[in-house]
């Protein structure tokens, strides 16, 4: 085609091998096509340049989208700076008649996700949001509500093999190499460094540490790697996990948290009276703001929360409306502070 405008569905049903109905189906994000069909009509979009007329398909599609975002609660900071973006984002949205919902879920409980996903039902969501933990229970729900006709939104944590259809967050592996990077250069006579972690069955925390182990091992061999522990992003456990931690291994000299309990890790540093550790941290909250100023981390990588929900409202309207409804977001861009550049 030598112009793109003069390429109709029937162009489009034809180079992807469906047929027309199904071409409606995924251009209008209805459910009952099999994701692999989904993929070879977006396949075809690319290859043969289809576009429709962007306002007069949205006025032709014009209804409200739901969103529930099922989030962790406890003392995590991150997820309460996330629980404040869906309250911002969700005031904007209802110009374009987006509905965000919020609802806290039992942290790192995969049944209590599970349960909360299989009480979602349509009209009353278009779209589940989720912090995923990646167990058979979670996927198993996934493909129930997909089943249903809603779309599952992964956010923060993935979950790889499952029927979610877009994840949104940072490169987690991308992450764990940055940290690994710097602590080298902290550490240039090589020392023993722990890894503390929140969960290791959230699919973000383990690609942080399989990232963080691989430029180690290929990078800086003086460097050793003990851990992680789990402290399951509470206060509470990961101070007592990582001041037993520290305890134990006094030839420490350096500290990596692919998690969120950053808390709890700084009064078990400070309660033990170690001021040489060279500390690194994720999420840049009010914990981590203050350990940066007194000296006790050194660096925080960062994910925009705000960045994060737009995007997840970007793929809703993608999900719902058709590929044409909104932009297809960027890569969320990964953030390193240090107490010199705090914003």
């Amino acid at each position: 085609m030598e112009r793109s405008d003069r390429v109709t569905v029937h162009d489009l049903a034809k180079a992807a091998g469906v047929s027309l109905a199904t071409v409606d189906r995924v251009l209008n994000g209805r459910a009952g096509v099999r994701p692999a069909t989904i993929e070879k009509v977006e396949a075809a979009i690319a290859a043969i340049g289809y576009r429709r007329d962007f306002t007069a398909s949205m006025l032709a599609r014009a209804r409200d989208i739901r969103l529930v975002f099922l989030l962790p609660d406890g003392t995590n900071q991150f997820m309460a700076k996330l629980a404040d973006a869906v309250e911002s984002a969700g005031a904007n949205a209802r110009s374009e008649r987006g509905h965000f919902a919020l609802q806290r879920v039992k942290a790192m409980e995969p049944h209590a996700l599970a349960d909360a996903l299989d009480a979602l039902t349509l009209p009353a969501c278009d779209c589940a949001v989720v912090v995923a933990i990646d167990k058979p229970v979670v996927h198993a729900a996934v493909a129930r509500a997909n089943a249903r006709g809603i779309k599952v939104v992964t956010l923060v944590s993935d979950l790889p093999g499952s029927a979610r259809r877009a994840f949104v967050g940072v490169d987690n592996i991308a992450a764990g190499r940055t940290a690994a990077s710097l602590m080298g250069r902290f550490l240039p006579e090589g020392s023993a460094v722990g890894l503390v972690a929140g969960s290791m069955g959230l699919i973000d925390h383990a690609e942080r540490v399989k990232g963080f182990r691989a430029v180690v091992d290929a990078e800086f061999p003086t460097l050793t790697v003990k851990g992680p522990i789990e402290g399951y992003d509470e206060f509470t456990p990961t101070y007592e996990k990582a001041l037993a931690f520290l305890k134990e291994n006094p030839e420490l000299g350096g500290i990596y948290n692919v998690g969120a309990g950053n808390a709890g890790l700084v009064m078990a540093i400070n309660e033990a009276g170690r001021s040489d550790l060279r500390v690194i941290a994720h999420e840049l909250t009010g914990p981590t703001r203050a350990a940066l100023t007194s000296g006790v981390i050194d660096c925080v990588i960062d994910q925009d929360p705000d960045a994060e929900i737009r995007a997840v409202w970007a793929e809703a309207k993608r999900l719902v409306l058709g590929p044409d409804a909104a932009p297809a977001p960027g890569e969320i861009e990964i953030k390193v502070f240090l107490r010199d550049n705090m914003r």
